[in-house]
């Protein structure tokens, strides 16, 4: 989803708990990985792989410039051949400790032998968090959660937009005060258009 569709989805969605619920969960993804450098597993459950989240954190991690946020996607199943970004196997959560942070997307309840996995890298020292639908394990095992309940005016692809976007801001939006929509619309275009900050 490009900078636009997600401009588009939030003001959509403005009013309701959304975009503020995300960009709070995209902080503290933000602060767990960029002081520690040690990496970010990102894991589903046996039956939901959340690569199209890690393509869009790998695409927020280029254009933000920071590399922390590109994860490395771990699977329940592994096929023979794979490329390398593809290979990484449920092995790698035992190797997570002091420093690494884990995300699990969990629209369901996860199988135990993920639990346990998650359990003890946390008990390693792993920052844990969890995009879920309300699992009260997979919450209770999180550092920092966010829930996307049955019946919420969003589903959790939408929410993994909304998260993966926020992740990449290099600053936090302004105010919204009483601006009008038109308003709101012309200063979205002037920061799209405008060409990215000089890095030295």
């Amino acid at each position: 989803m490009d900078a636009v569709r997600v401009a588009l989805l939030r003001e959509v969605l403005a009013g309701t708990e959304w975009p503020a619920a995300a960009r709070r969960f995209a902080g503290a993804l933000r602060s767990s990985v960029v002081p520690h450098r040690g990496g970010l597993l990102l894991v589903g459950t046996e039956e939901y792989e959340p690569w199209h989240l890690a393509a869009h954190l790998v695409d927020e991690s280029a254009w933000s410039g920071l590399p922390e946020l590109a994860p490395t996607l771990v699977r329940h199943r592994v096929r023979p051949g794979a490329p390398a970004h593809l290979s990484v196997g449920l092995g790698r959560l035992e190797a997570a400790g002091r420093g690494a942070t884990l995300l699990m997307v969990a629209p369901g309840r996860p199988d135990a032998g993920l639990l346990q996995r998650v359990h003890d890298a946390r008990r390693a020292g792993a920052t844990v968090l969890s995009l879920d639908g309300g699992d009260e394990e997979v919450r209770g095992l999180a550092h920092e959660a966010l829930t996307v309940a049955e019946g919420a005016e969003v589903d959790l692809d939408t929410v993994q937009h909304l998260v993966s976007a926020a992740a990449g801001e290099n600053s936090l939006p302004s105010p919204r005060g009483g601006r009008r929509f038109r308003d709101r619309l012309s200063a979205l275009a002037d920061r799209l258009t405008a060409p990215p900050p000089t890095r030295w």
